[in-house]
């Protein structure tokens, strides 16, 4: 028989980087790591980090509720907002437009999806536009909010402010942070381990497990260890962004705005102090002078400052847990801010190492099964984000190379079965849901060429009853809860500055 014996615990875990990734990983850990494991974060505070992250998805709770965060402190700490999903405007061509919301779509009725009785409905003249069936879109389309447990919903922040917060947070459970810039990481020359770091200044800071979380730069996972990086450029083109803040306007929106451009397309994120913006493009089609142009031309407010360039390429790393080394946030890979993964995939990804958490005499077995999973995650939501720029019903010439592109197999095959009979089936590893998808491929014009047979059990006239009861549940809900403005005002303003 075969005893169990004790793991060897870990001495030392040093997180390269801070920014949103190395400050959300510093105090999950900080949170869940016995004491005995010291967590170190070296960075350095004259190395920029990469604002896109202002935006999250339902998830972000999570991740809250994890820490014991007070959302009212936190939000009010970075100038919070609330989501409760993204506008996609002229997508489907000029003029345009349908919600992802957030939470369920409809009820079910017996055995069959909400959907299948609205498209039957729909092709009768019986029905609303698909949002009027969602709680969480009626309520974003009044700019109404409140915590309401038919509202799904998410944050807008300053990515800035909240890994200040984080920082804090961190720092208070006892994560030591070093200040400095790495110039070299070491490796064993038997193992291939790293062993440590050392700094600009001389000191070199020990490990035996690493976080990198040096952004687009990956020094560890891709420039220490050399993993290869898989770029999708043939599917998502766009490779630049252009950002730039201005002024407040009103009304201050629950939701974020996607809006196509000839080439790519703008960002709006509404927070307390400032809106942000940002044009995502393909450098091919479009120069960056052409780009911030382009973006200050299409704001709702005055600029604050100069649009800021940003440079990256879609794909992830070959391995995310390579040896003793995990890349966290931009250095594992990068998925553009279209539907706002960005710091759900660091929470993902720590909560994926948590479970998986290894010993100092680990044998692989867990780094194999982060390595499979975390690669699952990627592959369906860039299926997801393909879904977006393939089913576009604009004439550009960016926008028709989008729609020519050969589909990744999976992802062709979701739309066929839609395409055939509105059938939606979900992955495993698949972060968005059935109802995400529903949305995007019916506002985006995929259209089903039948529903199910068992949608046909209900008359005419009872469809229409089940139909209006749930539309005016909706309407009755948004109509109910206070405006998104006044409930910040009243519950989680940022202090006056």
């Amino acid at each position: 028989m075969t005893s169990t014996t004790a793991p060897i615990p870990l001495k030392t875990i040093v997180i390269v980087g801070g920014g949103t990734a190395g400050w959300i990983a510093a105090a999950m850990l900080a949170r869940f790591v016995p004491r005995a494991t010291k967590i170190r974060l070296v960075e350095s505070d004259a190395i920029g980090t990469v604002g896109v992250g202002e935006a999250t998805i339902p998830q972000i709770r999570l991740l809250t509720a994890a820490l014991g965060i007070d959302e009212n402190a936190m939000l009010a700490a970075t100038q919070g907002t609330f989501k409760l999903g993204i506008e996609f405007v002229d997508w489907n061509g000029p003029g345009s437009r349908y919600m992802h919301a957030f939470g369920a779509v409809g009820r079910g009725l017996g055995v069959v999806p909400f959907h299948h009785h609205w498209l039957r409905a729909r092709a009768a003249g019986l029905a609303a536009p698909l949002g009027d069936y969602i709680a969480s879109a009626r309520a974003a389309a009044d700019a109404r909010f409140d915590r309401h447990p038919d509202l799904a919903y998410a944050y807008h922040f300053d990515a800035t402010l909240l890994a200040r917060w984080l920082r804090g947070l961190a720092e208070g459970s006892g994560v030591d942070r070093i200040e400095g810039r790495i110039v070299t990481a070491h490796r064993d020359g038997e193992s291939g381990d790293l062993t440590s770091v050392t700094l600009d200044d001389g000191r070199t800071v020990e490990g035996d497990f690493f976080l990198d979380c040096s952004g687009f730069r990956s020094l560890l996972l891709g420039e220490t260890l050399g993993v290869a990086f898989e770029d999708w450029a043939h599917w998502l083109p766009c490779d630049r962004a252009m950002a730039v803040a201005c002024e407040t306007t009103t009304p201050l929106l629950p939701y974020t705005r996607a809006t196509a451009r000839p080439v790519g397309w703008q960002w709006r994120i509404p927070l307390q102090h400032r809106t942000g913006n940002g044009l995502v493009y393909a450098a091919p089609h479009l120069s960056d002078d052409e780009a911030a142009a382009r973006l200050l031309a299409n704001l709702d407010g005055a600029a604050i400052g100069d649009p800021r360039p940003l440079r990256f390429a879609t794909g992830k790393r070959a391995r995310f847990w390579d040896h003793n080394v995990i890349a966290l946030g931009l250095a594992s890979g990068f998925m553009e801010p279209l539907e706002s993964t960005s710091i759900h995939m660091v929470q993902s990804a720590v909560a994926r190492l948590l479970a998986l958490f290894p010993s100092a005499d680990d044998t692989g077995a867990a780094r194999d099964a982060y390595n499979r999973q975390t690669h699952g995650e990627y592959d369906r939501i860039r299926d997801f984000l393909i879904l977006h720029y393939h089913a576009n019903g604009r004439d550009e010439p960016f926008w028709q190379g989008c729609c020519d592109t050969p589909l990744p197999e999976a992802l062709a095959d979701k739309i066929a079965q839609f395409r055939a009979g509105a059938i939606l089936t979900q992955d495993a590893t698949d972060l968005f849901t059935d109802p995400a998808w529903l949305q995007v491929m019916i506002g985006q014009g995929i259209t089903p060429a039948t529903w199910s047979p068992l949608a046909e059990g209900l008359s005419e006239a009872q469809l229409d009853r089940f139909l209006g009861e749930i539309r005016a549940r909706h309407a009755a809900l948004a109509a109910s809860l206070p405006d998104h403005a006044q409930m910040i005002a009243r519950q989680c303003a940022a202090p006056s500055r």
